[in-house]
């Protein structure tokens, strides 16, 4: 059974990108979490111990992304690499990261980077 949690909006402000400027100034960044496993214990016994805690994914996202990486593709990657070591239900995961106003010729409201990943096509550690 693949039931489904999202954690959506995860507003932070951090560090990431190519140029030195977005090293020193910073910038903001929204990141949306999906995940799948079975929920149907926790559907029945109502015990955190039993479900896929968003809490969890939330502490893990702001975490990762207070770690600079260049590409939003490294960090993304590093969310999903983590969420998959430390929360064993999870099935799926796919992840959203965007950057707000991102520094490039030209009006562009955001940029983003979204990466879908099975534990079983995984390797983690």
């Amino acid at each position: 059974m693949k039931d489904k949690i999202e954690v959506l909006g995860i507003a932070i402000y951090t560090n990431h990108g190519c140029m030195q400027e977005e090293a020193l100034i910073g910038s903001k960044y929204v990141v949306d979490v999906w995940v799948t496993g079975d929920l149907g214990t926790s559907c029945i016994s109502d015990d955190l111990m039993d479900t896929i805690d968003y809490v969890h994914i939330n502490r893990i996202v702001a975490e990762e992304m207070q770690e600079r990486s260049k590409l939003l593709e490294h960090v993304n990657l590093r969310i999903i690499k983590r969420l998959f070591a430390e929360i064993p239900p999870l099935e799926t995961a796919k992840v959203k990261v965007t950057k707000l106003t991102p520094p490039i010729n030209g009006d562009v409201a955001s940029v983003s980077v979204i990466l879908k990943r099975k534990r079983s096509e995984m390797t983690i550690g």
